[in-house]
């Protein structure tokens, strides 16, 4: 394990018990500039996990309550007109942080949910014909129930698309379950957890990941999955170049994180479910598949090179 990501993976751990592999791929997520996606029922820990994690990482952060009559002023921001200067003056909103926490981001309307778009993909905002950039680095961390909750208001695949990543957590196992009953509320931890790194030195590993070796096999092996996809009648819609760039620099973060200067191809498998569970369109045969189940026939279908 990478000797400045320990630290935090502890940090978080001993907040969210029993789910080092989530903890592990939300901080990849993060390293490879990606925003994350966590679905999954009430209760299990999202908000923690977030909140935690931008603890552990030093980072400022801000939480947004979707909810169905949110508007974009909420999210973005508005300008105020003031009497004593004849003038109108901005008033950023909380999207204006390092990671923002957009909070069951599915219970509020297409409208609400369209106002992190460009700023998911510019690290900017527009408004009143002016553009604002955001700070630096700049993660949005959105959690979302089932879709069959009452309430929700499905994400268009043009926004899925904007997430690197999508994990869920599930219930924890017995152990862990009762050292969470037994022990501290969560809340008052995160408030005591001291922050392991800055922004600064995660910016400086941001880029360190960036520079892991990818070997031209290992490209060899990322078009073939590619390939598959688009052609395998078990999807009706394969997977698009930024999909594939996505699921490099995933394999780039994994491999970072085992302190390794060149991705092997278990890393990619790895982050596989992770990052395209949400982008496939699933033939009607296989719908019933999870990710992972489709990610374990996609790796099983196509050779490593």
């Amino acid at each position: 394990m990478n000797r400045d990501l320990s630290p935090v993976l502890d940090a978080v751990g001993g907040i969210v018990l029993g789910k080092q592999r989530a903890i592990r791929l939300t901080i990849a997520c993060l390293l490879a500039r990606g925003h994350l996606l966590i679905e999954d029922l009430p209760g299990v820990g999202k908000t923690t996990l977030a909140h935690a994690l931008a603890r552990a990482l030093g980072l400022d952060f801000q939480r947004i309550q979707f909810t169905s009559d949110l508007l974009p002023a909420d999210v973005l921001g508005v300008s105020v007109f003031e009497r004593e200067t004849g003038t109108f003056k901005f008033h950023p909103g909380p999207v204006f942080t390092q990671v923002v926490l957009a909070d069951e981001v599915n219970r509020a309307t297409p409208k609400a949910q369209s106002a992190l778009l460009e700023a998911m993909e510019e690290h900017q905002v527009t408004i009143d014909g002016v553009t604002r950039r955001l700070p630096e680095p700049f993660f949005v961390i959105a959690t979302q129930n089932p879709s069959h909750q009452t309430g929700t208001f499905p994400l268009p695949e043009s926004q899925l698309d904007r997430f690197l990543m999508r994990i869920e957590l599930g219930y924890p196992d017995a152990a862990a379950e009762r050292a969470l009953l037994a022990g501290s509320e969560r809340r008052d931890l995160i408030e005591h957890l001291a922050p392991a790194l800055d922004a600064t030195r995660f910016t400086q590993l941001q880029q360190a990941a960036r520079k892991v070796h990818v070997a031209p096999a290992l490209l060899d092996y990322l078009q073939a999955l590619i390939a598959h996809t688009r052609h395998s009648p078990d999807f009706v819609i394969g997977l698009s170049p930024r999909a594939g760039l996505s699921l490099l620099n995933a394999a780039r973060a994994w491999a970072f994180l085992d302190d390794r200067g060149a991705v092997l191809p278990e890393d990619m498998q790895a982050v596989l479910p992770s990052v395209v569970g949400h982008r496939l369109h699933i033939a009607s045969g296989t719908s019933r598949l999870s990710s992972d189940a489709l990610a374990a026939r996609l790796i099983a279908e196509v050779p490593v090179p």
